[in-house]
């Protein structure tokens, strides 16, 4: 199979065969796909575009004007050692942190496009930069999908100290390529006018939360349609067949594969079972965040150049770090599951998030993501007016 894949006629047979098969699932099951149209565009109104959009415009304006290079001079002793990049960087890593995918890894491509950053640097912060942000960790998955604040709570900080660990570790990527230092400046860089970064702000954060959308709308009725065909079934046998040993059953590979090609299709599956397997299994999904995000990260790749393959090893890691400190943390703080019925409840949709709440979560954070970088920019700005003062 490998070698026939190798030759151009037969990947293209292959591929015009899978085409075909698409559209008579189409064809054959029409109110099906339809229904998870319905739910994606649910999704993508609920919580997608609410929860990114205003982070979008956040990294558009703290990038484009310069911001990053004030939180820079303040962050470089942080960034430098932990991590090997230059403190620029922070932006990438606090607006991830917060932003949800995939403003971590737009952030960090801006600014290796825009100059602040080398290709080494870039290319680690795209492995550990690109996380779930909290509004949809704390309610979609804590309080829809397992009904509880707390387990919510721990789910996000061991995927926030997974995404840390995963930075420690990508310090040694390239170990000859350290940091760009002070000395080098950014001279690459020229910030632009506030009403230019102002529009120009608005109006990408509204393609790039377009193509976001575009990516999940196709991968939640992409599952279906292979859940409906049987196929997903199939090949979750094989999984199960494979790692039998390891405990995983027909039920269990469904759900991973599920997760490992949309996180949010992937968690939602997570109604019922061992607690303990469920919260390990939903961390892993979204530390990998799943193949629809991917292809996200893809699209702003474009022809930048950046590794592709460094920002999967990282993502590949810090799903295996995560799931590996929940299950530590399970055993040291014991979480009660809630009832199954409620669970099946909270689960039946996870677009169910209500708007004005995911929005509140996101712009909050937004706004409060936005006045520490102003606090920080004027209080470098007035030591270093303080620097000229005296050597003046």
């Amino acid at each position: 199979m490998v070698r026939l894949l190798r030759k151009q006629a037969y990947r293209d047979l292959f591929l015009g065969v899978g085409l075909l098969l698409a559209a008579a699932s189409l064809v054959v099951w029409p109110r099906q796909a339809v229904a998870a149209m319905k739910d994606g565009l649910s999704l993508c109104g609920n919580v997608i575009i609410p929860s990114l959009f205003p982070f979008f415009v956040l990294s558009s304006l703290v990038v484009e004007l310069g911001m990053s290079r004030y939180l820079g001079n303040v962050l470089e002793p942080v960034m430098a050692p932990l991590f090997r990049v230059n403190g620029s960087c922070a932006a990438a890593l606090a607006l991830g942190l917060v932003g949800g995918y995939p403003v971590g890894a737009r952030t960090a491509i801006h600014l290796y496009q825009s100059g602040q950053c080398t290709r080494t640097e870039a290319e680690r912060l795209l492995a550990f930069c690109n996380n779930c942000g909290p509004a949809f960790i704390l309610g979609v998955v804590g309080a829809g999908v397992f009904g509880s604040g707390r387990v919510g709570l721990v789910l996000y900080l061991c995927h926030l100290a997974a995404s840390v660990l995963v930075g420690l570790i990508f310090r040694f990527y390239r170990p000859g390529e350290g940091p760009r230092g002070r000395e080098n400046g950014r001279v690459q860089f020229q910030s632009v006018s506030v009403p230019a970064a102002f529009t120009g702000s608005i109006t990408g954060a509204l393609q790039s939360t377009l193509n976001i959308c575009a990516f999940i709308l196709f991968f939640t009725v992409a599952i279906r349609m292979l859940t409906l065909s049987g196929l997903l079934t199939a090949l979750a046998g094989v999984l199960s067949a494979l790692f039998s040993p390891l405990g995983l059953d027909q039920t269990w590979a469904e759900r991973l594969l599920t997760g490992l090609l949309e996180v949010s299709s992937g968690v939602s599956s997570l109604t019922a079972g061992s607690f303990t397997g469920r919260l390990s299994m939903a961390a892993f999904m979204l530390g990998w965040a799943g193949v629809s995000v991917h292809c996200q990260v893809m699209a702003f790749l474009g022809d930048s150049g950046l590794s592709l393959g460094t920002y999967l090893a990282g993502k590949s890691l810090h799903g295996i770090f995560s799931a590996l400190l929940i299950a530590a943390l399970t055993r040291l703080l014991p979480m009660d599951a809630p009832a199954s019925a409620y669970l099946a409840e909270q689960t039946e949709a996870i677009a169910g998030l209500d708007f004005h709440r995911a929005l509140t979560i996101s712009a909050a954070a937004a706004w409060t993501v936005w006045l520490l970088f102003l606090l920080l920019s004027a209080w470098v700005v007035r030591k270093n007016h303080r620097k000229h003062i005296c050597a003046g």
